[in-house]
């Protein structure tokens, strides 16, 4: 009988299991070990510091303003037109004119007009003539006095004739109906025209009106004679001044907003009707004191608004071979904000006067985050921003 030598399959396979858990716990032993150096190295560097840009907190005076965008309006402005038809006979202005108030801007032909005028003033004439006469002869009894009565009335009704001949022909005249600038022309001698034809704009734009809107909550806030600051485009480095004078009495009922028309003088004409203006408002005579920092530096998130202030942080370990413990380290404040203006931000509560308060770099801050402070590039802090071309 011949002896079976070779190991049984129960055996074979105690083998591999022993061999498949020493490569198991020798995976397993291998990733505890790296996870425990990485925790270990994580643990020596600390935190990475951040490079952010930081301003101090400090008090400014603000003044209680509201702001809006309004549009330029003329004091008086209307596009000159004729109430007849005619042939233009002269036109006496040039484009771009300034004209005083009656002055005579264009004559139709009016001669058929003046003659009917001049028949009917002579048949005036006779008629106050014979009325005249009959009066006289009233008096002795040659005449009646129905006789006297239709002389009378003869006389009015020429008289009235006369006065709408005259009215007529002095359509025929168009005059500047208020002293302002005049627009461009198109009208030129020996044009006909028709009823209602535009001949050319006038605008009087000293002093010019801006109309603006603002919300239906600070209606309270206004008042008549409230002085306005306006500033456009046009004349980026300056500000214009005015006053209000008007308030409409009605809410849009669409959009819930105001109008508000305040008064600008414009002795040099440089403001014209229609310009797009950036308006504020002054609704309170002493300026009120806010802790003030640019808007980047707020973070809003669900819970509220916070701003990141820096701290002073631990003392380096071992300055000598370049480990940084930090100076300084970012700790997460809550703040109240209030009114804003350009691109700064009043701060009501949650941070003292001189607070070194972070102002861009925050998306990479946690609480004790090293901060590594560079201010070359500042986020922009101006209360009155203008925008810039580049």
């Amino acid at each position: 009988m011949v002896n079976d030598k070779r190991p049984s399959l129960a055996w074979r396979m105690i083998v591999m299991l022993i061999v498949v858990g020493i490569l198991l716990g020798a995976i397993v032993g291998f990733n505890l070990f790296k996870g425990s150096m990485i925790r270990k190295y994580m643990s020596q560097g600390g935190i990475p510091p951040a490079t952010v840009t930081t301003a101090k907190a400090a008090y400014q005076d603000w003044r209680d303003e509201l702001s809006a965008v309004g549009t330029l309006r003329a004091a008086r402005g209307v596009d000159l037109s004729t109430e007849i038809t005619g042939l233009v006979r002269a036109v006496g202005f040039k484009s771009g004119q300034d004209v005083r108030a009656g002055q005579v801007l264009v004559e139709l032909n009016g001669d058929a007009e003046r003659a009917q005028v001049d028949a009917t003033r002579v048949a005036l004439e006779l008629a106050r003539t014979t009325l005249n006469r009959d009066r006289e002869q009233l008096a002795s009894q040659a005449v009646s006095q129905a006789t006297v009565d239709n002389d009378d009335a003869d006389v009015r009704g020429k008289v009235a004739l006369l006065a709408q001949q005259q009215a007529t022909l002095d359509k025929k005249t168009i005059r500047a109906p208020f002293a302002g600038r005049l627009g461009i022309s198109t009208v030129n001698p020996g044009q006909y025209v028709n009823t209602g034809d535009k001949i050319v704009t006038l605008q009087a734009i000293d002093p010019v009106f801006v109309d603006f809107f603002l919300p239906q909550q600070d209606v309270a806030r206004l008042a008549k004679g409230q002085t306005i600051t306006l500033s456009t485009d046009a004349f980026p480095q300056r500000e214009f001044t005015g006053s209000v004078n008007a308030i409409n009495p009605a809410v849009d009922a669409s959009t819930r907003n105001i109008q508000v028309e305040a008064t600008v003088a414009n002795p040099k004409g440089e403001l014209l009707p229609g310009m797009f203006a950036k308006v504020a408002l002054q609704t309170g005579a002493v300026p009120a004191r806010y802790i003030t920092l640019p808007q980047s530096a707020i973070t809003y998130n669900p819970y509220g608004a916070t701003v990141f202030v820096g701290k002073p942080g631990p003392a380096a370990k071992d300055a000598a071979a370049g480990k940084d413990g930090g100076n300084l380290v970012a700790a997460q404040v809550f703040v109240t904000p209030g009114p804003t203006r350009g691109d700064q931000v009043a701060i009501l509560k949650g941070i003292d006067e001189g607070t070194l308060v972070v102002t861009s770099g925050q998306m990479k801050l946690k609480n004790g985050t090293p901060l590594i402070v560079n201010n070359a590039t500042l986020p922009p802090n101006e209360p009155n921003p203008t925008p810039q071309e580049h």
